[in-house]
């Protein structure tokens, strides 16, 4: 019975997707009672283990940067997608949900991310090294996108409220694709040695020397099985959003929280990859995880968001407020602090992640 068993222990990565795009299809748009909220939770758990396994399967196949952007990219277009449909669907009261997600993913991937991986890399290896040169321009790019999408709305006077017009929404949009495709086209094609991990002596790590890539076919069902996980993560978090809304409600929270706790699910995977790939000493891959994150979210969601305001009735609102305003400011100061010596020690990654938990708790108690 154990040998008949063991098959499906070591194929769950292949079943859990499935199921959970099974549980989605059979579920959307409809009301979960509680065992369903209990089992939609614990396949979407499974889906994200699974997303993290599927997407180094592929990272190890085509080799870094390449691998990091596939979960990058694969997560936030989903996640752009969730946005605008809530935005379709909730009115004005949805106004804000474009801004306090892509601050949130902002936040989580800069602080977050980047804390626990550079934290738990520096206490297995001594230090946490990687490369200054390409973490330093993702750095910049998304300090700049953050400012124009983000901080700009807050002080322009076109119109009343942290809005922007059409034309400067326009231009924030068109910036924001150029300014990721650039980074992009120097991360995979121009200076791609910047975004490769590097060794304690300086030298760059072409490749693992753990095990052999896989071959083409499977990472080719490991995509379609990393999407599936993807849809799965998203449509289930969805799924399950209203008890977290309720709960957050008789807590007595801020509404912004829901948010928060939507974007740490989304964003489980490429935490769980980033640290792994701390733990393996390959610093720089979570780094390039945590900024293309990040960095993806803002260049794909703000263009998104612009043209969907197109239909949609209500207010876009991307200003942040004053509070937001200075951790953010404070976050790319540290971040830049860190990122100079190409070397962190754990005092770099406890310094992020309390950066971290002070976003955390203004969302609980603003």
């Amino acid at each position: 019975m154990i040998v008949r068993l063991r098959p499906l222990t070591t194929q769950w990565t292949f079943l859990v997707p499935v199921l959970a795009v099974v549980l989605l299809v059979l579920t959307w748009g409809r009301g979960l009672p509680g065992p369903l909220v209990a089992l939609a939770t614990l396949v979407l758990a499974g889906s994200v283990l699974a997303a993290v396994h599927h997407a180094e399967v592929i990272a190890h196949r085509v080799g870094e940067p390449f691998g990091s952007l596939v979960l990058a990219i694969a997560v936030t277009i989903i996640e752009v997608a969730l946005i605008v449909t809530l935005m379709v669907d909730g009115g004005d009261k949805s106004a804000t949900l474009a801004r306090d997600t892509v601050f949130a993913a902002v936040m989580i991937t800069c602080n977050g991310i980047v804390g626990l991986s550079l934290l738990v890399a520096s206490l297995r290896h001594g230090t946490a090294v990687f490369n200054p040169e390409g973490t330093g321009a993702a750095l910049a790019t998304v300090a700049t996108l953050a400012t124009l999408s983000l901080v700009l709305p807050t002080f322009t006077t076109s119109k009343p409220g942290p809005e922007f017009s059409t034309v400067q929404l326009t231009f924030a949009a068109l910036s924001s694709l150029i300014l990721y495709g650039l980074f992009v086209t120097t991360q995979t094609v121009r200076h791609r040695d910047y975004f490769l991990p590097i060794s304690r002596q300086g030298d760059v790590i072409t490749r693992d020397d753990h095990a052999g890539p896989p071959s083409a076919r499977t990472a080719w069902l490991s995509l379609a099985l990393l999407g599936l996980a993807l849809i799965g993560v998203v449509g289930l978090a969805k799924g399950v959003s209203p008890t977290i809304e309720s709960g957050v409600e008789a807590a007595g929270l801020h509404q912004a929280v829901v948010g928060v706790i939507i974007a740490l699910l989304v964003l489980l995977p490429e935490t769980i990859a980033a640290v792994r790939a701390a733990r393996r000493d390959r610093v720089q891959t979570s780094l390039n995880l945590a900024l293309g994150s990040a960095m993806a979210s803002i260049g794909l969601t703000i263009p998104a968001v612009a043209l969907a305001s197109v239909w949609l009735s209500g207010p876009l609102v991307l200003g942040l407020s004053a509070t937001h305003m200075l951790l953010l400011a404070l976050t790319v100061v540290v971040a830049s602090l860190t990122v100079v010596p190409g070397r962190a020690t754990p005092l770099q990654g406890g310094v992020h992640l309390v950066l971290f938990a002070a976003y955390l708790e203004l969302a609980i108690n603003p």
